[in-house]
């Protein structure tokens, strides 16, 4: 259903239809990390951005999405290339400004973790047109969740450059990213 959406609006925006990456996603937010600290879409450090939506105890398409994003952050560092990743949660009741520090520092120590009240994920949520359900209660893990599972690649100023598929290798993103990255860092 989002694919629809976010195609149908392209062609009405005659300027997203004649560009290479016709959809048209992302745009401000305010969350708060996992440090207590207020981060907007911006990157304060000038960097490109892999931001996800999931959750950090997900057990699912987060466990392949997060090291993804952890990898690729490590090899474009090889290159001299800065690169935050950034998880906005979709469950707020789980990651909390508590929760999210451990599990996103053993992914990758510059991990950010976003949340926030109902109203400003939502925003984020809505720029990003990110669709998510509750699908059932592990006894241990909390709430299991269908969700949006593209890795968005984020300039650093917020803008969208393309979205991945947590599906590729670390080897074939990072080559996709250092593309788009490439004297801009």
């Amino acid at each position: 259903m989002w694919r629809a959406t976010l195609f149908a609006a392209a062609l009405a925006n005659p300027a997203l239809a004649n560009s290479p990456f016709p959809v048209d996603l992302g745009g401000p937010y305010a969350l708060t990390t996992q440090h207590g600290e207020t981060r907007t879409h911006k990157d304060p450090n000038g960097h490109a951005q892999l931001v996800f939506f999931g959750y950090a105890n997900c057990l699912n398409i987060c466990s392949a999405a997060l090291p993804l994003m952890a990898q690729v952050t490590d090899a474009l560092a090889e290159d001299g290339h800065g690169v935050t990743p950034v998880l906005i949660t979709i469950d707020p009741i789980q990651d909390t400004v508590e929760t999210m520090d451990a599990p996103l520092a053993a992914l990758h120590p510059d991990f950010i973790g976003l949340t926030g009240d109902e109203q400003d994920l939502a925003q984020a949520y809505d720029a990003f047109n990110v669709e998510f359900e509750k699908l059932f209660q592990d006894p241990e893990y909390g709430w299991i969740y269908s969700h949006t599972g593209f890795i968005h690649l984020m300039d650093a100023e917020g803008e969208l450059l393309t979205l991945f598929p947590p599906i590729l290798s670390a080897e074939q993103m990072t080559g996709i990213v250092r593309k788009y990255v490439n004297g801009s860092s």
